[in-house]
């Protein structure tokens, strides 16, 4: 039990401080008059009131965390902060029933993406800044951010660093201390999202749709200030902009570290998802291009690419942005798109799905097992660039591919049951897994998921919990033997 309130007591932490992310729309409501200053003034004082209040009751069982512990702390943690997240929603929407803002609060903090409000355009903006606020914190991970403020409070965050970052190899370090590592990623998540705030603004945007969407862009959320997403401001520059902070994002962050402390682009191509993650998405993008000026969806070949480079990217970075409603393309086109946000982005990013170094691993390991197929005392070995993949790693990311297959299988046929259509089900299903928010049919493009009812909703909340925490963190807090002594 002491060990439970020992990680009741950090959560208190947790909440306390991401209470202090309220603050912000405070300010924006306060600045704007738009009428959703009481709102989040409300919210802050539950939020920083119960963090506080956790935090108090439970600090004499304070104590460094185990790998039990870090598991169970985030696990609580992205349960419990769309709770708070959700306040200013349900306060400012009395329409608004729980399982939706719930809902809408997590895709924020997952950085999902998937919504279920309708008139971006008119909504406060503090709102609606809150939202992408909510994805920019998601997507670096707030885990991660609190590994770099809780050793002043007195608390080791190695297990915490280590349950919370994506990928198959958690173990190198840019750093000698985890809490210097956290900092210096967020540093430079922080200045992307800087410069690409200048960026879109320069190009056209107002200044608040520029951070607004900045936040979500570099957070990979897909959020937008506008029910139209990009469509809203139909400009071949600002797309081409969100393309290659796009991109950006889906780079492990690690490598922007090396490239920063070195000084030197050509590390990217030492990154072993990188540059083919790069290569993926962009042949895909010149591949969609020819695709659909072939079928005679755009008759210029420039204006095929522009809306297949910025879509496709969109949907491979599983960002969720649009620019058109490309589930009007042919089947094959959107059905491709969503087969790569399976895998491009890296490990490290702020992207979703099993993650480019995984799918590395396994297609080197498909022609391990041709080559020891046909010629049997053949000695084949793994390599990431001159490093030899240990066995058991092989075998771990085996058994992960099993379990988000069988999770796309059983979320697909949960929501089957539930009478949704087979094409809005499994997009569904992939798209909340992947956490790339939009998906086909009743949740496409032009869509979202208000159509959908609570359960439903509920097992979408689920599924971008399992997706965001990679399906192990999750799973493991709910079995028999994590509660064992």
């Amino acid at each position: 039990m002491n060990h439970l309130l020992s990680v009741v007591n950090i959560l208190g932490s947790v909440i306390f401080i991401f209470g202090f992310a309220l603050l912000v729309p405070c300010a924006v409501a306060y600045c704007t008059h738009d009428g959703s200053l009481p709102v989040f003034l409300e919210s802050l004082g539950i939020t920083l009131g119960s963090g506080a209040g956790i935090w108090l009751l439970t600090r004499r069982f304070k104590r460094e965390l185990q790998i039990r512990d870090g598991f169970l702390l985030v696990v609580l943690v992205w349960l419990s902060l769309p709770v708070f997240g959700m306040l200013p929603l349900l306060l400012h929407f009395p329409e608004l029933d729980l399982a939706k803002a719930y809902f809408e609060a997590a895709s924020g903090l997952t950085s999902t993406g998937a919504t279920i409000l309708t008139g971006l355009d008119t909504l406060p903006y503090a709102i609606n800044l809150w939202r992408c606020l909510m994805a920019w914190l998601g997507g670096m991970g707030l885990i991660v951010l609190a590994v770099a403020i809780l050793p002043m409070l007195g608390v080791g965050g190695r297990q915490l660093f280590g349950a919370e970052v994506p990928g198959p190899i958690k173990e190198s370090r840019l750093t000698p201390r985890i809490a210097e590592t956290a900092k210096r990623l967020w540093l430079i998540y922080v200045a992307l999202t800087l410069i690409c705030t200048v960026a879109y603004w320069q190009a056209g945007m107002t200044l608040f749709d520029a951070i607004a969407h900045a936040l979500s862009t570099l957070g990979l959320g897909g959020f937008s200030t506008h029910d139209a997403s990009f469509g809203y401001w139909n400009s071949p520059l600002i797309e081409a902009i969100t393309i290659v902070f796009m991109l950006l994002a889906g780079i492990n962050f690690s490598a922007h570290f090396v490239v920063w402390r070195n000084k030197n682009l050509s590390d990217y191509r030492r990154d072993p998802e990188a540059k083919l993650y790069v290569l993926v998405t962009l042949t895909s993008c010149v591949g969609m291009a020819a695709f659909l000026w072939f079928k005679g969806i755009y008759t210029d070949p420039l204006v095929a690419l522009r809306y297949a480079a910025f879509n496709v990217v969109s949907v491979a970075s599983t960002t969720g942005y649009s620019n058109t409603d490309y589930a009007l393309w042919p089947i094959f086109a959107p059905l491709w798109m969503l087969f790569l946000s399976g895998f491009c982005t890296s490990s490290g990013s702020t992207g979703g799905g099993i993650k480019m170094i995984r799918a590395r691993i396994l297609f080197q390991q498909l022609f391990r097992e041709m080559i020891v197929i046909m010629h049997p005392r053949a000695v084949s070995l793994v390599k990431i660039g001159k490093s030899i993949v240990p066995t058991e790693i092989i075998f771990a990311i085996l058994a992960f591919l099993f379990v988000y297959l069988i999770s796309i299988v059983l979320m697909t046929l949960a929501l089957a049951l539930t009478g949704l259509d087979e094409i809005t089900a499994f997009s569904a299903a992939v798209a909340c897994l992947n956490n790339l928010g939009a998906g086909l049919g009743k949740v496409g493009p032009a869509m979202n998921y208000a159509a959908l009812n609570d359960y439903q909703i509920w097992l979408c909340s689920f599924a971008m919990f399992l997706g965001r925490l990679e399906f192990y963190t999750l799973m493991i807090v709910f079995t028999p033997a994590f509660w064992r002594k």
